[in-house]
């Protein structure tokens, strides 16, 4: 895929990128529960964004009352774009940001805030002229497939499938562990420790290899399990952590692999619900959850050449971060093809 994203320099990188004239210098930033990543790219006539240089915050931007917290936001934003700029030298200070892109986790039900606020300060502070407020699985998507109509599933301590036809957007799953989240990280992790459960019970369908991983992992016996996991806050992310204790005991464990066959059927389920019906259109997953590997991968081909057999899978071409800077990048050319939407894809 050409439509994508290529470093110029690494992390930290600065100085003008070498090759065709910059017609254009954009920011893409991706926002999530790990923090703030900022990068600023140089964008030649008619080519793909060069990233010159990278930020990383490690503070995760608040959420309040009001939502995503869009004053925290721009107080890591702003200084991290100012530098990246003087870095850059002396004609991307002039020519300030044509474009900026920001993904966030949570854009499309808590960023009214930042739609309010973020566009006249950015457009204030670089004098930026086009601004784009996506949500996480949305620059994953273009990170993953361009421009490309297709699927992405993006999984990790949850799972969100997202498609296009390039008319709009269509969304599946992405509603918490509580209600849906079905085959990620948490969800594996979950069924491993039922039934792990169900062994040290002595019931049917449990599982003593995984009864033996839990119990090395949270301690035995597994009578206090209850006690350790449910006063955690981050009781998805603690689930989620025993997934790849699910995926190293498929090989040996006729349990393990059925969850991990039903998480594929799972998230075949979802993307085949988002994915166009048009010949030949891909489908890329992305996120920590698939670095299960083959445990996981080979049930989800076959799965998906069952429910979505007009489609192929294919590898991301980057992640959301690149996808960020594609949105920023095609936006400034007045090229972007993927869908506007009020909550998923905000353009000013």
């Amino acid at each position: 895929m050409t439509d994508g994203v290529t470093a110029a320099h690494g992390a930290g990188g600065h100085g003008e990128p070498a090759g065709a004239p910059v017609s254009a210098w954009v920011l893409g930033a991706d926002s999530g529960g790990s923090g703030l990543r900022i990068t600023l790219a140089a964008v030649p006539e008619g080519g793909a964004p060069q990233a010159v240089g990278t930020m990383t915050s490690t503070e995760p931007v608040r959420t309040g009352t009001q939502g995503i917290d869009a004053e925290h936001m721009l107080a890591q934003l702003v200084p991290a774009a100012r530098e990246l700029l003087e870095r850059a030298g002396e004609q991307a200070q002039a020519a300030g940001l044509r474009s900026v892109c920001v993904g966030a986790a949570g854009m499309a039900t808590l960023g009214g805030q930042l739609r309010a606020e973020l566009p006249a300060a950015l457009t204030r502070e670089f004098g930026a002229r086009r601004i784009a407020l996506a949500a996480d699985a949305v620059t994953a998507y273009a990170g993953a497939l361009g421009q490309l109509p297709g699927a992405v599933v993006a999984g990790g301590t949850g799972l969100i499938a997202m498609g296009t036809d390039l008319r709009g957007w269509r969304r599946a799953d992405g509603w918490g562990h509580l209600l849906g989240d079905c085959g990620s990280g948490a969800w594996i992790g979950q069924a491993g420790l039922q039934a792990a459960m169900r062994s040290y019970d002595g019931r049917e369908g449990g599982s003593a290899a995984l009864r033996e991983r839990a119990e090395a992992v949270f301690g035995a016996p597994l009578s206090g399990l209850p006690g350790r996991l449910y006063p955690r806050t981050d009781r998805p992310a603690v689930l989620a952590s025993f997934a790849p204790e699910v995926a190293a005991c498929a090989d040996r464990d006729t349990v393990a692999r059925e969850i991990l066959w039903a998480a594929a059927q799972e998230i075949a389920t979802a993307a085949a619900a988002v994915c166009p019906a048009d010949e030949g259109v891909s489908v890329a997953v992305t996120g920590g959850l698939f670095r299960i590997g083959e445990p996981l991968l080979a049930p989800l081909r076959e799965q998906l050449h069952r429910r979505a057999p007009q489609a192929h899978l294919t590898e991301p071409a980057g992640d959301p971060l690149d996808g960020a800077l594609l949105i920023a990048a095609r936006l400034s050319a007045d090229a972007l093809r993927l869908p506007q939407d009020p909550a998923l894809l905000s353009l000013t």
